[in-house]
């Protein structure tokens, strides 16, 4: 969070941003695998935050160092444009990794005589014309697929946010705040299933605060502590090791007063509308750990962090990329038996592939077909001089 330029132009990529967009993929990965025993090992296991705020809130930042200029730079209406071709995009992203999904679980039920379909899909088959309005409108959010809608309506939220720092600079952030409030204090959410009249998952008026922090942050509109801050640091701790014993399954699974504080500090929406733990678990979680790497961050763009940030350098073809390897790895380790040898080398496998993703993609965005063609390599000296000798005998002949 610190170090980030103090305008909104054009700015050199930040490789701690990279760096933790790539983790994240790969923590989506593990934890949309299917009865994966790595995911009893991820750190939301560990907190009250999850790799959901991490995604989400590195998005904020993300989202700042790539609209942003463009608000101050071309005013309000072209950086309205410019998000609204972002929503455009990440919609038919949306809708392709349905589509993607459907298929690939009616080819495995044709192929091995499945019911993929039936299982992920059912009001397909029972109910197929709400639900495909319901895809296309986003009033139907199959499991695991809501990452995406909650993103559509926060970005459409960037326009008001700019327009509200137009009018006062502390708007922004009382709007945020605002917002959040009317979800904890009426319920504030869309309709995610027009068959049982549930929300959506991630309530997309809850999860814009942790957006907009790492927005403001971003924009340079939210001061932040300095990094490395001894007391800080001590504090940040302390809370993370008192959230320790309420979060983590082999505490709570033999320890019935700690999961009776849980149940009592925390409610069953905790995630769908963001409980105010989880916000300040996960910044209190950043601070530390970027205050702990900040040593070493001219270091970062080596071994595995290298590779962590060619991942997060494709964030969005990675994490399409991870949901549908996810189901298909799953559906292999159902059919061939999840002895912990097969699950470990699925997760490592999508990890590769992941990894794959990210490189193919970087390859096609650098145009290599673009630019000079190369120049041919330089022919042996006898050669190159053949050429003009032979000309010359030529010419002394006529």
């Amino acid at each position: 969070m610190a170090g980030l330029p103090t305008t909104p132009a054009k700015r050199p990529r930040d490789e701690r941003l990279d760096l933790f967009r790539g983790l994240t993929m790969l923590i989506i990965f593990v934890a949309h695998l299917p009865d994966n025993s790595w995911n009893a090992w991820i750190p939301a296991r560990f907190g009250f935050s999850s790799g959901a705020e991490l995604f989400v809130f590195c998005s904020g930042i993300a989202s700042a160092l790539a609209f942003g200029g463009v608000f101050t730079r071309r005013g309000l209406w072209l950086g309205t444009a410019r998000i609204a071709y972002r929503i455009w995009q990440v919609y038919w992203a949306q809708i392709g990794l349905v589509l993607a999904l459907i298929a690939l679980a009616a080819t495995l039920d044709r192929i091995f005589g499945l019911a993929e379909i039936a299982r992920q899909f059912a009001p397909l088959l029972s109910d197929p014309e709400q639900a495909l309005f319901g895809l296309v409108t986003l009033t139907w959010q199959p499991d695991y697929l809501d990452i995406l809608p909650m993103y559509l309506v926060i970005l459409a939220l960037v326009p008001v946010m700019m327009l509200a720092r137009h009018l006062h600079a502390a708007l922004p952030l009382l709007t945020a705040a605002a917002l959040y409030a009317m979800v904890w204090a009426a319920g504030f959410n869309l309709s995610g299933n027009p068959w049982n009249g549930t929300g959506w998952f991630l309530n997309p008026f809850a999860w814009q605060l942790i957006f907009f922090i790492g927005f403001f942050i971003g924009m340079r509109w939210l001061p932040v502590p300095r990094l490395g801050d001894r007391r800080l640091m001590l504090a940040a701790a302390i809370f993370l090791l008192l959230s320790l014993p309420l979060s983590f399954w082999g505490i709570l699974e033999h320890w019935p007063f700690a999961q009776a504080v849980r149940d009592l500090l925390i409610p069953a929406s905790e995630k769908t509308d963001l409980h105010i733990l989880r916000v300040l678990h996960f910044l209190a979680l950043a601070y530390l750990v970027l205050s702990l790497i900040e040593p070493w961050r001219d270091r970062l763009d080596r071994g595995a962090g290298h590779l962590l940030i060619l991942i997060g350098r494709q964030s969005l073809a990675t994490f399409l990329a991870s949901v549908v390897l996810s189901r298909l790895l799953g559906t292999i380790a159902d059919m061939a038996g999840r002895g912990e040898l097969l699950v470990a080398l699925l997760n490592l496998a999508g990890f590769a592939l992941i990894l794959a993703t990210a490189l193919v993609v970087g390859w096609f965005k650098s145009a290599p077909w673009a630019g000079p063609a190369p120049k041919p390599a330089p022919e042996r000296q006898g050669a190159a001089g053949a050429g003009p000798a032979l000309a010359t005998r030529v010419r002394e002949a006529s």
